[in-house]
């Protein structure tokens, strides 16, 4: 059996006495792809900050998550700073509200690579744009001088995902990555993240409400709704034959899509 890296045992996250994840259980093996799907408001969001400790302090947080062997729920914030960024990274929605609209692209790639990695002088700079590099990036010392607002949205999300690669995490948590971006950069980052976590062996949580968009890049799929989990398994066996009404209603809103998408090609 391939080693787990993440185990998630009856996760609840409560607000006051608002159950927002309930009960939850999950595994990710090393090297393993694993999707969680669900409509606005399922959990799946909360579920990914409690694997990283990044839940807001007015919510309570019970049960196990453990993570390349540290125990998270109730971690120091001193231990959590020891795991983020090299056994688990992540990509938000939207990068610029991650990325530090004052600080210049390159900048921010290179903290984490001077903090954990000890880079500096030529060898971070080289490290720096090797990392644009990888992500596709065109010009990567341009982009390295320039602030988040000077580069379009499918630009900075790479560099997002560069920043993320920096110290080569085990385990990389994608949080609707692509949600912003148009239907030919959505494709591209799809492909460009397959390639790149494929090349490094790395395991991937990738959270979606577009079941199409996870099937593309996962190999299992987690359905999520009112803050529980309701299916599990093989993407290809659950898009083949879901077992659950809110599993079917997904697939075949994502089968809907597909078909309008392909009509529109026609025209």
């Amino acid at each position: 059996m391939t080693e787990p890296l993440l185990t998630v045992r009856d996760l609840t996250v409560r607000t006051g006495d608002r159950v927002l994840v309930s009960g939850l259980d999950l595994d990710v093996a090393r090297g393993e792809r694993l999707g969680l799907i669900g409509e606005s408001g399922s959990g799946k969001s909360l579920t990914t900050l409690a694997v990283l400790g990044l839940l807001p302090t007015d919510m309570t947080v019970t049960g196990s998550v453990e993570l390349d062997g540290t125990q998270i729920v109730g971690a120091s914030e001193k231990t959590l700073v020891g795991i983020r960024g090299r056994s688990a990274a992540v990509v938000f929605q939207e990068p610029l509200t991650a990325l530090d609209p004052l600080m210049r692209v390159g900048r921010q790639i290179a903290e984490p690579l001077r903090r954990r990695r000890e880079l500096k002088g030529a060898a971070l700079k080289a490290a720096v744009l090797d990392l644009l590099e990888q992500v596709r990036l065109p010009d990567p010392g341009r982009i390295a001088r320039a602030f988040p607002h000077e580069v379009s949205g499918g630009q900075r999300q790479r560099v997002a995902l560069a920043m993320a690669l920096a110290c080569d995490p085990a385990l990389l948590i994608a949080d609707e990555p692509t949600t912003a971006l148009d239907v030919t950069v959505q494709a591209e980052m799809l492909a460009l993240v397959e390639e790149l976590v494929r090349a490094r062996g790395m395991a991937v949580l990738f959270v979606s409400h577009d079941l199409a968009v996870v099937s593309a890049v996962t190999d299992r799929v987690l359905v999520m709704k009112d803050g529980r989990a309701v299916e599990t398994g093989a993407v290809a066996d659950v898009v083949r034959a879901p077992r659950e009404a809110y599993t079917k209603a997904l697939v075949d809103s994502a089968r809907q899509l597909e078909a309008a998408l392909d009509l529109g090609g026609t025209r």
